[in-house]
């Protein structure tokens, strides 16, 4: 007996992880912004190369400064006008591993379903363009583990570009020096490419569909990095020693190229578990140069990134901005991803790259569907949303008491274990 209701457990628990999963759909405890979006959702892959590029690589002191083009694949959700009979259905492959050539964890594909129609024609904005979001993943990562928000985004009305960064993707993960150089310049010469492509007669499908003067960086981990350092936080003088050569002076604070490269068609940043604080990328100065609104999302266990000397260091220092930082009470690195594909169960590190010991990553997710919704729509949208930001600052001690109030869009009893501060620019 107890065999048989072993058996009907497990059939009952494979089935949310089915055929017809949609990662980023509400859980009934999810809260109020998490809800997609009116508009239908499309989504297309192009290939922008970005040509004479440091091949840091393969430099040497025999040969400093080898060249070549980067290809970075892009995914780009968009609000979408669907053909008769289409379908807001399209399956995403991706790859598990961590690189190639390890045998201990192969790259392996896999697929996943996505809420999007493959190659639908764009739909005209309401009043205007779209706003640009652009996506950073992880090291390493892909352009497709945060789909459940880029979607989600694409259905209130943002152009969504996420890219597969060459050699730090899990399929093609190369040397580290690369992702420290090369994030900021690929964020930048992503966006070039998009404002290009939004020309009217360019020929691309997001002519006069995208607006990129009105734009914000996504990034997880690696990508959190490159997005504060494409903002201004330019990195410390010791922090140039992390890649051979002295290349990375490009990306330094004080550097005269470096501080002319600021953008200001960048008007917000979402940072998920932004590496580099407790690494000593940034000192006092270089974390001051960021003038850009910030939304911080971080667990208190990132073993990562790091918390108090990392994504908190980076929070309080950045004091020119004007910054959030969510909390995820028991949350290690892993605040950002979608919840870990069924493919990656039968192997424990492919399992642990995308899952969070304590919280259930699809409640993650609708969470950070909320905030960003709200954050994204009052930087980009001047939406009157900053009553979902104005929070008391409440986190969970592990006891039981009354409710002290509910945070606004939360269900009742909904936001233990969450802790939320903001600090205003000096």
């Amino acid at each position: 007996m107890i065999g048989r209701m072993l058996v009907l457990v497990a059939a009952l628990v494979a089935v949310p992880v089915g055929a017809q999963e949609y990662y980023g759909d509400m859980r009934p405890d999810a809260p109020e912004l998490a809800a997609r979006g009116p508009l239908q959702v499309g989504v297309r892959t192009l290939v922008a190369e970005h040509k004479d590029q440091l091949d840091i690589l393969h430099a040497s002191a025999e040969q400093p400064n080898p060249r070549y083009s980067r290809k970075l694949t892009l995914e780009v959700w968009y609000p979408a006008r669907l053909a008769a009979g289409q379908k807001e259905h399209t399956v995403y492959t991706d790859v598990l591993g961590s690189g190639p050539n390890d045998p201990a964890r192969p790259n392996t594909p896999f697929q996943f379903n996505g809420r999007a129609a493959r190659d639908a024609a764009p739909a005209a904005g309401q009043g205007g363009r779209y706003p640009l979001v652009i996506v950073s993943h992880g090291y390493p990562g892909s352009r497709l583990q945060m789909s459940y928000l880029t979607e989600n985004l694409a259905s209130k009305g943002y152009v969504v570009v996420a890219i597969d960064h060459p050699e730090s993707t899990r399929a093609d993960k190369a040397g580290f020096p690369s992702t420290l150089l090369n994030r900021r310049l690929d964020d930048l010469f992503v966006l070039d490419t998009v404002a290009a492509w939004a020309k009217p007669g360019s020929g691309n499908f997001l002519a006069g569909v995208v607006d990129a003067d009105n734009s914000a960086l996504i990034g997880y981990s690696m990508g959190g990095y490159g997005a504060l350092n494409t903002v201004g936080a330019g990195i410390s003088a010791s922090a140039v020693a992390y890649v051979p050569g002295g290349a990375l002076a490009v990306n330094q604070q004080g550097n005269a190229e470096y501080e002319a490269a600021r953008d200001p068609r960048i008007k917000a940043v979402v940072a998920f578990a932004p590496w580099g604080g407790a690494h000593k990328v940034w000192d006092e100065a270089g974390l001051a140069g960021v003038r850009t609104p910030i939304l911080f999302i971080s667990g208190d266990q990132d073993d990562v990134a790091g918390y108090k000397d990392g994504v908190f260091r980076l929070f309080q220092g950045a004091v020119h901005a004007d910054r959030y930082l969510l909390t995820y009470v028991g949350g290690r690195h892993n605040s950002a991803p979608n919840p870990p594909s069924p493919a990656a169960w039968s192997n424990f590190d492919d399992f642990m790259a995308y899952s969070e010991p304590v919280w259930d990553s699809r409640r993650i997710n609708n969470i950070n569907q909320h905030f960003v919704t709200a954050f994204l729509g009052i930087q980009l949208k001047k939406q009157p949303l900053q009553a979902y930001l104005e929070l008391t600052p409440l986190g969970a001690d592990g006891t039981i008491k009354p409710d002290p109030g509910l945070w606004k869009g939360f269900p009742k009893r909904a936001a233990l274990g969450l802790e939320w501060l903001h600090l205003v620019p000096q």
